[in-house]
């Protein structure tokens, strides 16, 4: 592991963000342009001490960054895809090998859309629906998801195969999700072509669920961009929002956010939400958060 220019190179990519852009305040008394140890350690979830022993690239302390800490630098930081290659070079860790999945290095455009939307329910996730990272609201609306890898990381594939996964919304709204989702996955698989990630997925929901099975013979297809949703949460009841879309250039990923009009039910709702946060949280959702920042996002419901 090259310690020192792993330092340095943190170091050069800490220097260049501005507060503002990851949602800090600037502050009257700031000497560098840069953001702060201190901050870039509380974006990834890090101790400040680990993160100042991994920039001065000291081995005295043993500092050996798992592949959990690269990637919640790189988010961090807001590094591209190249820049977030080369940070697991330098650490001699093995690079994520795809742009999908659980451990899926976030479009530094939408997380800096996302750490924006403080005051909003927000997240970012894949085409096929797993969730990246997400703020504090959209964990207070939606829920923390279990743990998953592989099809199972997917909401949709949780939907058709978990029946625990569809109490986020109403018994009545169900099968619309379905058509839905099973449109959406279409535009998704044929946009991936010979993807294994997607072909695994839909041939496991093919076995598995019936219901999925007969709507995806249908070929019916629409990418997902806009919708009107109906949340059940456990200490609000029904939450009537609007949910838009915002697709990367590529379509791998998007952004996620919820509103409702003002004066609303949904809008009170929704200020209820930020004093409630996520306390007593029992309904399980289909997304599942990754950091601490502005915050971290992601899925689609």
């Amino acid at each position: 592991m090259n310690l020192p220019e792993l330092g340095a190179f943190l170091r050069t990519r800490r220097d260049r963000i501005r507060p503002a852009e990851v949602g800090l305040p600037q502050g009257p008394r700031r000497r560098v342009p840069g953001l702060r140890r201190e901050e870039v350690a509380q974006l990834a979830g890090l101790s400040a001490d680990y993160y100042t022993e991994l920039e001065r690239g000291s081995a005295k302390n043993g500092v050996q960054p798992s592949t959990q800490t690269l990637a919640a630098l790189a988010r961090a930081l807001r590094l591209n895809g190249d820049e977030r290659d080369h940070l697991f070079h330098l650490a001699e860790r093995p690079v994520p090998p795809s742009e999908h999945g659980s451990s899926a290095h976030v479009q530094p455009a939408l997380l800096g859309l996302l750490d924006r939307l403080s005051n909003t329910p927000a997240r970012v996730i894949t085409d096929l629906h797993e969730t990246l990272v997400e703020n504090n609201l959209a964990l207070a609306l939606l829920g923390k998801s279990p743990a998953h890898r592989g099809p199972a990381a997917s909401f949709v594939y949780r939907w058709f195969t978990d029946p625990q996964a569809r109490e986020i919304y109403p018994p009545e709204d169900h099968p619309r999700h379905s058509r839905v989702f099973v449109a959406d996955l279409q535009a998704a698989a044929a946009r991936r072509g010979r993807d294994a990630e997607a072909t695994k997925m839909v041939a496991a929901l093919r076995r598995r669920s019936q219901e999925f099975a007969a709507l995806w013979d249908t070929h019916d297809v629409a990418v997902r961009r806009m919708d009107r949703k109906r949340i059940v949460h456990p200490m609000l009841g029904v939450i009537e929002l609007d949910c838009y879309n915002l697709l990367s250039e590529d379509g791998q990923q998007r952004l996620l956010w919820f509103t409702a009009p003002p004066g609303s039910p949904g809008a009170e709702q929704l200020e209820l939400l930020s004093v409630v946060g996520t306390q007593e949280l029992s309904v399980t959702e289909g997304m599942a958060p990754e950091r601490s920042s502005a915050a971290e996002f992601g899925s689609q419901r």
